[in-house]
């Protein structure tokens, strides 16, 4: 049901149209309001009309007998809605890489990574995601570089950060990249404040980095 206060001024809308002899609003006076049904639209213009009136149409064209009990409908249900709502969830996130080859990216990812491509989108594709448990990434294809120079690599900006729950996952996911000749911006270690991590390089400079407890 649209806004009480919305209602109020389409009813001040109405009055005003009915005023100013607009003729459209005859017939849908005509039509909602019973005492009106036998006058042709000058009539209908010519004879008094007032706020309730305007109302008790705005009223009748939501299917209630009168503006009063469009207003008890309107506190009822405004209530129901605030006991039914409960705070949005956010049930994921997923990074954005930025590649300038779609399909070198998706091979790199499924090959190399150990991901599947979820989807590709354009001809040729100029977005995608791919996919691997839990961990989503999309692509979007740019034509100029995003970054100046060597700064990603220089200021470690990473693009993407995936973790794992196990302290042996993220050894055993280490192995599984370095066995498969994945490149490193950062090989397996151990941070200061307990997580054990490293970063891949993808081919577009993109740091991906994969963290896990130490122990």
């Amino acid at each position: 049901m649209p806004n009480l206060e919305n209602l109020k001024k389409q009813a001040k809308q109405y009055l005003r149209w009915h005023r100013d002899r607009y003729h459209p609003v005859a017939a849908e006076i005509r039509a909602a309001l019973p005492r009106f049904r036998h006058l042709d639209d000058n009539q209908v213009l010519e004879a008094s009309f007032r706020l309730s009136d305007a109302q008790e149409l705005v009223a009748r064209q939501l299917g209630f007998e009168g503006w009063q009990a469009l207003k008890a409908g309107a506190q009822a249900m405004n209530t129901q809605l605030k006991h039914a709502m409960t705070p949005p969830v956010l049930s994921g996130t997923e990074a954005q890489l930025y590649v300038t080859d779609s399909k070198a990216s998706c091979d790199f990812f499924t090959s190399k990574l150990g991901f599947t491509v979820d989807f590709v989108y354009g001809d040729p594709p100029f977005y995608g995601m791919v996919k691997r448990d839990h961990a989503r990434l999309c692509m979007r294809l740019v034509c100029e570089p995003v970054f100046v120079g060597n700064i990603r690599q220089r200021e470690h900006l990473l693009s993407a950060s995936i973790t794992v729950d196990a302290a042996a996952e993220i050894k055993q996911l280490f192995l599984e990249y370095q066995a498969a000749g994945v490149g490193f911006h950062q090989g397996l270690k151990k941070e200061p404040w307990g997580a054990r991590n490293f970063i891949v390089l993808d081919p577009d400079g993109n740091l991906i980095l994969f963290a896990g407890p130490a122990d």
